[in-house]
């Protein structure tokens, strides 16, 4: 189980990769969530990928992958994964199949999540996350039970700085310009398939079992 998902931000796929990789046994590989980690630790990538994040563009491609290459060299990747927000570039894409050709890995299924841009800007504005334990939630579709709280850790939860409407805006038209000829590319190998992201979390992820059986 080699698994890709491409969407835009807010399109879903990330809790939808959690859920798959968690029925399946396999590690989900998030490019957001490690950046966010290194941002918060202050590494090296994170000063590097700070000031891009915050304003809405993408990490360069060699920087990208280097971070997945050492991630799919990872025991835990060797009998399958779900990507998660890489690639996001042909030049990645391109990458991406020879670290999988050079670590063993087998062919992609890629999904592609459709949804429209004023539902993504809705739910990105209004989604807060822990920055202890990085559990998700949002304001009007899966509050936390105390109001700014994490149900799991009670840390204080917050909006990430990239989470306004101008950064959410711009990071869709990143998406559009860098991202969507990597639909083309992948759709031209005939290991695509599209994926209706709208509507109850239950419902998306039946279409995601039915597009990959």
């Amino acid at each position: 189980m080699n698994i890709v998902f491409i969407g835009p931000p807010g399109s879903g796929k990330g809790t939808q990769a959690k859920r798959l990789a968690d029925s399946n046994h396999v590690p989900h590989i998030s490019t957001g969530d490690i950046l966010r980690e290194a941002v918060r630790n202050t590494t090296e990538l994170g000063k590097q990928a700070e000031p891009i994040m915050a304003s809405g563009g993408l990490v360069p491609d060699d920087l990208m992958i280097g971070i997945i290459h050492e991630r799919l060299q990872q025991a835990d990747a060797a009998s399958g994964f779900i990507l998660d927000g890489f690639p996001r570039t042909v030049v990645q894409a391109e990458k991406l199949e020879k670290v999988l050709v050079g670590n063993g890995h087998g062919d992609l299924q890629v999904l592609h999540f459709l949804v429209p841009d004023e539902i993504i800007v809705r739910r990105i504005v209004s989604r807060r996350s822990c920055p202890s334990c990085n559990a998700i939630y949002h304001l009007e579709n899966a509050p936390s039970k105390v109001e700014g709280v994490c149900d799991r850790c009670g840390s204080a939860l917050v909006a990430r700085t990239d989470d306004t409407e101008e950064a959410v805006r711009k990071r869709l038209d990143a998406f559009r310009k860098q991202t969507l000829p990597v639909v083309d590319f992948y759709r031209q190998k005939q290991s695509l398939k599209d994926v209706d992201g709208n509507g109850p979390v239950d419902q998306v992820f039946e279409r995601i079992e039915k597009s990959l059986s």
